[in-house]
C-alpha cells in the first residue's frame, strides 16, 4: 500500500505578510498534490472580521472548506483563541479517522500550541495509523517541553512498532528533534535519505530555514518533495512538503 501525505503552514489562508486572502489558490494547490493524508498548521476555524471584509470568504471552517469533495475525513484542533476567532492544526484524510484528540502543550499564554492526534484507518495496515500534526513554539525552551510531551504521549498510545507519522512546523531550525524526539520514538525523517538533513522550507520563495518536517515509523520513504518558489510562494510563507511512503512488512 503506497500513501502520499503532505504538511503545510497555511498562514490562515494569507499570503506572505497578509498582503492578500488565498484561501481558494491555497485549496487548488492543495489538491494538485494528491495526498492520502494532509497536515495543517495555522488553520482558521473561524474569523468574524474576515467574514465581513471578505466577501469571497468561505462559508465554512477553512478545514471543511480545503477538505470539500476530495478528503472525506478531517480533525481540527482548536489551539489559539480570540474575542474574533480561532485557529490551529487540522488532518484531512482519504481514510478514516477512527479516534482524535488535541493535546494542549502551550509553554505560556502568549503562544497558544497543541498536538492534534489522529487514529486512521489506511487500506493495509493491521492497526490504524498513529497521525500527529504539530506546530511547537518559537523559543528553544518551548519546543524542548513540547517534544518531550509529544514523546510522552507517543510511547504510551503507540508502543513498540506502531505505524507513525508526526508532521508539521516544528520551528526547529537547528535540528534539535533529531535528538529528543526522532531517536527516542524510532522514527526517520523522510528527507535524510536524500542529502542528510530536514528540507529547508522557510520562507517559501527560496527556503532557507528547515521549520518543517515529515517524521515516519513503520513505513518506507519512497519519494520526498519540496513545494517552494511560484505559484507556492504566493500563498505562503511556508513551503509544502510531501512524501510517498509504502508500508514497512
Amino acid at each position: 500500500m503506497r500513501l502520499k501525505v503532505c504538511t503545510y503552514n497555511i498562514h490562515k489562508g494569507f499570503s506572505q505578510f497578509n498582503r492578500r486572502m488565498v484561501i481558494h489558490e491555497l485549496r487548488e494547490r492543495l489538491r494538485s498534490l494528491d495526498c492520502d493524508v494532509v497536515f495543517l498548521q495555522e488553520v482558521q476555524g473561524m474569523h468574524v472580521v474576515h467574514e465581513r471584509t471578505h466577501g469571497d470568504w468561505p462559508a465554512h471552517p477553512q478545514h471543511v472548506f480545503l477538505a470539500e469533495d476530495v478528503w472525506h475525513q478531517t480533525a481540527y484542533g482548536q489551539n489559539a483563541v480570540y474575542d474574533h476567532g480561532h485557529h490551529g492544526n487540522a488532518i484531512l484524510s482519504r481514510f478514516p479517522i477512527v479516534s482524535t484528540n488535541n493535546q494542549d502543550v502551550s509553554d505560556h499564554r502568549f503562544e497558544r500550541r497543541g498536538l492534534l492526534h489522529c487514529e486512521i484507518a489506511v487500506p493495509g495496515a493491521s492497526d490504524p495509523v498513529h497521525c500527529v500534526c504539530v506546530h511547537l513554539g518559537l523559543m528553544a525552551g518551548s519546543r524542548r517541553r513540547q517534544m518531550a510531551a509529544l514523546a510522552d504521549r507517543m510511547e504510551t498510545l503507540a508502543r513498540g512498532d506502531a505505524r507513525m507519522i508526526i508532521a508539521g512546523d516544528f520551528n526547529d531550525w537547528r535540528n534539535h528533534a533529531d535528538f529528543l524526539l526522532a531517536q527516542r520514538l524510532g522514527l526517520v525523517e523522510a528527507f535524510h535519505g536524500g542529502t542528510g538533513r530536514p528540507a529547508r522550507s522557510f520562507p517559501a520563495r527560496r527556503p532557507v530555514l528547515s521549520l518543517d518536517r515529515i517524521y515516519v515509523r513503520g513505513f518506507r520513504v519512497d519519494r520526498s518533495d519540496v513545494h517552494c518558489g511560484p505559484p507556492w510562494s504566493r500563498i505562503s510563507d511556508h513551503a509544502a512538503l510531501s512524501a510517498e511512503l509504502e508500508l514497512d512488512v
